[in-house]
């Protein structure tokens, strides 16, 4: 199933299930994402009305007020590589806000406290369950589903404050996710992903999840150990190589600029680059 928060005509966000182009309403009017993984995706839904195409609706991010976005950095063995990075022993563990989350066509803003915003490719993991002190062998069992992510990073910010990297990471706007949310059982094994990000039509990254140095269920069990996973709640598991501060020449987001980010089986996510 593939579950997506939209609106129409400036009415309020609602969800509907994607099939055949076409988004069908579930839940009734005003039913939001939330409502929807706290009652479990096997559960009975009332249609709430007509189908409508994905070009005429307004695609938000799927999960718009989770309690928690998890970002999970320098968790592919190619990243770090390029970054010169140590393999980690560790997930490195950083913080994103919900004020970063931005839909399908919406604005990433640059503001003029950053001249570095890089793209980054993700698979996001979407809590179904509360998780709390879970083994690796059945972590997968919590998850909700699979979308895309492009966490959007500000290099300036992250190298020049101290190596804190919450706060250039959570600059609004900062995290295009969706177009949808693919239920579990489809996306058989999370390793096995392929994952690319275009910028103006040029394939920038092009990478698998195979090469996760920590893999979902690892993340999942490791974070929990701490702290309890909510139902909504987001993990963005790291970013393949390609990312901008890592080439020669560098290359950084701008104004007038289109980033494409996909996941293998979620879609693809575009967004447009403005100045905040």
């Amino acid at each position: 199933m593939k579950l997506v928060t939209y609106s129409t005509n400036g009415g309020a966000p609602q969800v509907g299930e994607i099939e055949g182009g076409q988004i069908h309403p579930v839940g009734g009017p005003g039913t939001t994402m939330m409502e929807i993984i706290e009652h479990g995706r096997d559960a009975e839904r009332v249609p709430g009305g007509g189908p409508v195409s994905m070009e005429s609706a307004r695609i938000h991010a799927p999960v718009l007020n989770p309690q928690k976005i998890i970002g999970i950095g320098l968790n592919y063995s190619d990243h770090a590589a390029e970054t010169g990075a140590e393999i980690p022993e560790k997930p490195i563990v950083f913080a994103k806000y919900a004020n970063t989350l931005v839909g399908q066509g919406d604005a990433i803003r640059i503001p003029p406290i950053t001249q570095k915003a890089d793209y980054e490719v993700e698979l996001a993991v979407v809590m179904g369950r509360a998780a709390k002190n879970v083994s690796e062998a059945e972590a997968l069992d919590y998850v909700f589903g699979y979308t895309n992510c492009n966490d959007i990073s500000s290099r300036d910010l992250q190298f020049s404050e101290g190596g804190q990297w919450t706060r250039s990471k959570s600059i609004d706007t900062f995290c295009p996710l969706g177009p949808y949310i693919a239920t579990r059982d489809e996306v058989p094994d999370p390793q096995a992903l392929n994952l690319r990000c275009t910028l103006n039509g040029e394939v920038m990254q092009d990478g698998t999840t195979a090469k996760m140095i920590f893999s979902v269920a690892q993340l999942i069990s490791f974070l929990s150990q701490g702290m309890t996973l909510l139902p909504g709640d987001v993990i963005t598991t790291g970013t393949p190589p390609g990312v901008g501060a890592a080439r020669d020449p560098q290359v950084f987001l701008k104004p007038g600029d289109e980033v494409t980010v996909e996941v293998e089986g979620l879609g693809s996510l575009t967004n447009p680059v403005e100045a905040g």
